[in-house]
C-alpha cells in the first residue's frame, strides 16, 4: 500500500485577523460587497485565517437531514447491487463466457472451452450445499504453448469477466526458502493487495457523490471564512431592562406577541444573511469551474519519511519488510504543515480525505479476503522455466525447491499477509509456458497432480493474424486508427493491406524467432513510422494502408537479412 503524505487532513483557516476584533466588520464588507458586485469580484480574500474554534473549522460538518439519510444509505450494503451481481454471474454460461472471450481473443478454442468450465464450476461451488462445498477444489490448468498465442490473454480476460482479483507472476523469479530471492507467498499477499484496491475502487464509486458534495461545503468555508464574533441568537421575551444596564433594544412584533432584541443580534443576524447570499453565489461560480485557479491554505499532515533508514531484513522475510516499514511510520509522530494551493488540488486532496472518512476499511479488507479466497486467480507464466530433468546429485535450488514451495501453495494452505490470514484452498491457479526445453511429465510428481487439466495452445498462422487485425474490438489497426484521428487526420486500412502484414508476420516469425501475434505489433510499428512522425506538420488527410504501401514501406527491411534481425 503507498504511503500517503496527505492524509489526515485538517482544512481548518486557523487564527487570523478576525480574531484582534476585525471580524465583525470583515464580515459586514463582505456581504454588502456581495450584493451590490458579482460575487467572484467581492473582495473575498481567498484562504485567509478567519476561522477559529471547533465549529468554524473547514472540515465542519455539513450535517443536514438529507446527507445524513444519504450517508446511512451507502454505508448499508447495497442489496440491488449485490443482485445485479449475481444476475450477471447467473448469465455467464460456458457459451457465454466463449463467446466473450471471443471479442478480444482469435482461436484457441479449446483453451476457452477450459477456463469457462472452470470458471462456471466456481459458480456451481457456491450453490452446493455447505457440507460439500469446502471439498470441491478448483480446476487448476496448465496451458502449454509458443509465447504470442494468447495464453496471458486468456487468463486476464477471464478474471476481467468475472469482476476476480487477479495476479500475473513469473514463476522464474521465485527462489526456494533461505535463498536470496523472492518466496512464493509472495504471490499471494500480492493477490489481496489487489483485492483490496478492488473493493476500495468499489466503495469509492458508491460514495463518491456525497464525498464531492461534502467537499464543496469544505471548499466554501475556505473560500468564505466566518467571522469570529458569531450571532449568539439569543433572543428572549420582553422584559423590563435591569437597573443600570442602558442597552439599546429594538421591539419586534411576531405572531407571538412584541419580543426585544439586541441592536447587535439583529446586526448580526443581518450580516449572516447576507454571508449566506455571498456563499450561494459562490457556490454556483465553483460549480461552474470559474474558482479554480483561486488559492486556498489548507493543513495536511505528513509521514515522515523513512527512506535510507537500513532495515535488517534476511533470507526468508520477504514480505515482512513492507509490514515493518509500515509499523514503523505509524509509530513516528506525524508533521503537520500548511500549504498554499489551488482550489482544484485542494479539491483532490479533500475528496480523498472525505472518502477515507466515509469508507469502512476494515469491512472492505473483510470483503477483499473473502474475494481473494473464494474467486482469486493467480496467473503463473513461465512455469516451464523452473521445471527441468531431475538429476540424482540433490536438488535443484531454482527448479526443484521452487517446485516444492510453490506445492502447498496449490493445495491449499493458509499464507500471512498484512491483511490477516488468507486461505488458499478455492483459488484458481492457471499456469503457462512454452515447454520447449521440457515437458509438464518433468515437474515434480506432486505438482502434476495439482493441475489436472492440460491444454495445448496451437501456433498462429497468416490466417491467424488477419483475422487478429480484423477482428478483436482491440485490435492493433482500430487502435492506430484511433491515434491518427487524434491528429485530424484518417488510416484506413485496405483488405490487401491487411493481408500483406499477416504474410510478412508469418515470413518472419518462420525465419526468425516465433514470437506469435506479438509480430504483428512489431510490423506495424514499423509501418506506421514515418506517418506517425510527420503528424501534424505534414499536410496529410488521409492515409491508405494498401498492398503497395506495405511493400515500399517494409520491403527492403524483410529482404535484408541484417536489417530484419535487428528491426523486426
Amino acid at each position: 500500500m503507498e504511503n500517503s503524505s496527505e492524509s489526515s487532513l485538517s482544512a481548518s483557516a486557523g487564527k487570523t485577523e478576525a480574531e484582534s476584533g476585525d471580524g465583525h466588520r470583515a464580515g459586514t464588507e463582505v456581504g454588502t460587497e456581495a450584493e451590490s458586485v458579482d460575487a467572484n469580484e467581492a473582495g473575498i480574500k481567498v484562504g485567509t485565517e478567519a476561522e477559529s474554534g471547533d465549529g468554524h473549522r473547514a472540515g465542519t460538518d455539513v450535517g443536514t437531514e438529507a446527507e445524513r439519510e444519504m450517508t446511512r444509505d451507502i454505508e448499508t450494503p447495497d442489496a440491488s447491487e449485490d443482485e445485479s451481481d449475481e444476475e450477471w454471474l447467473d448469465q455467464l454460461t460456458p457459451r457465454q463466457i466463449v463467446a466473450e472471450l471471443d471479442k478480444y481473443i482469435v482461436g484457441q478454442d479449446e483453451a476457452k472451452k477450459s477456463v469457462a468450465i472452470a470458471l462456471r464450476n466456481r459458480w456451481r461451488r457456491q450453490r452446493v450445499e455447505e457440507e460439500l462445498r469446502d471439498e470441491i477444489l478448483p480446476n487448476n490448468l496448465i496451458l502449454i504453448g509458443p509465447t504470442g498465442v494468447g495464453k496471458t490473454e486468456i487468463a486476464r480476460r477471464l478474471a476481467r469477466l468475472a469482476g476476480a482479483p487477479f495476479v500475473k507472476v513469473e514463476a522464474s523469479k521465485y527462489t526456494e526458502v533461505g535463498y536470496v530471492g523472492r518466496d512464493v507467498e509472495s504471490m499471494i499477499r500480492d493477490l489481496v493487495d489487489v483485492a483490496v484496491n478492488m473493493v476500495r475502487a468499489e466503495r469509492e464509486d458508491d460514495v463518491e457523490e456525497l464525498a464531492d458534495r461534502r467537499t464543496a461545503e469544505r471548499l466554501l468555508d475556505l473560500l468564505l471564512p466566518k467571522s469570529a464574533s458569531s450571532p449568539t441568537g439569543n433572543v428572549g421575551r420582553a422584559t423590563p431592562p435591569e437597573s443600570g444596564e442602558g442597552r439599546p433594544h429594538v421591539f419586534v412584533v411576531g405572531a407571538e406577541g412584541a419580543e426585544v432584541r439586541d441592536v447587535d443580534v439583529v446586526a448580526e443576524e443581518g450580516i449572516e444573511a447576507r454571508r449566506e447570499r455571498t456563499r450561494g453565489k459562490l457556490r454556483a461560480l465553483l460549480e461552474d469551474g470559474k474558482l479554480e485557479d483561486r488559492e486556498v491554505e489548507i493543513e495536511v499532515s505528513q509521514t515522515p519519511s523513512i527512506e535510507g533508514m537500513v532495515l535488517p531484513m534476511g533470507g526468508g522475510m520477504e514480505g515482512m519488510d513492507h509490514n515493518f516499514t509500515e509499523m514503523l511510520q505509524d509509530m513516528l509522530p506525524k508533521r503537520k504543515k500548511r500549504r498554499t494551493v489551488s482550489v482544484g488540488e485542494a479539491r483532490r486532496i479533500l475528496v480523498q480525505d472525505e472518502m477515507d472518512r466515509l469508507i469502512d476499511m476494515d469491512e472492505v479488507v473483510n470483503e477483499a479476503l473473502i474475494r481473494a479466497e473464494d474467486t482469486g486467480i493467480v496467473f503463473l507464466d513461465e512455469i516451464d522455466k523452473i521445471v527441468g530433468e531431475r538429476s540424482g546429485t540433490g536438488p535443484d535450488v531454482s527448479r526443484e525447491g521452487v517446485q516444492r514451495d510453490i506445492l502447498p501453495i496449490v493445495e491449499g494452505s493458509t499464507v500471512q499477509t498484512k491483511y490477516g490470514l488468507v486461505r488458499t484452498d478455492h483459488m484458481l491457479f492457471i499456469a503457462a509456458g512454452a515447454f520447449h526445453a521440457a515437458k509438464p511429465s518433468d515437474m515434480i510428481p506432486e505438482l502434476q497432480g495439482r493441475f489436472p487439466i492440460r491444454v495445448e495452445l496451437k501456433s498462429l498462422g497468416e490466417e491467424d493474424f488477419v483475422r487478429i487485425l480484423q477482428e478483436p474490438k482491440n485490435a492493433l489497426t482500430r487502435q492506430y486508427t484511433a491515434l491518427v484521428e487524434t491528429e485530424g487526420a484518417t488510416l484506413d486500412f485496405t483488405k490487401e493491406g491487411i493481408e500483406e502484414v499477416a504474410r510478412l508476420a508469418a515470413v518472419l516469425n518462420d525465419q526468425m524467432e516465433n514470437i506469435g501475434a506479438r509480430r504483428l505489433q512489431t510490423v506495424l510499428t514499423t509501418l506506421l513510422e514515418s506517418v506517425l512522425f510527420g503528424l501534424p506538420e505534414d499536410d496529410l488527410q488521409k492515409i491508405v494502408v494498401d498492398r503497395d504501401f506495405v511493400r515500399d514501406n517494409l520491403s527492403a527491411i524483410v529482404e535484408d537479412e541484417d536489417l530484419r534481425r535487428y528491426i523486426l
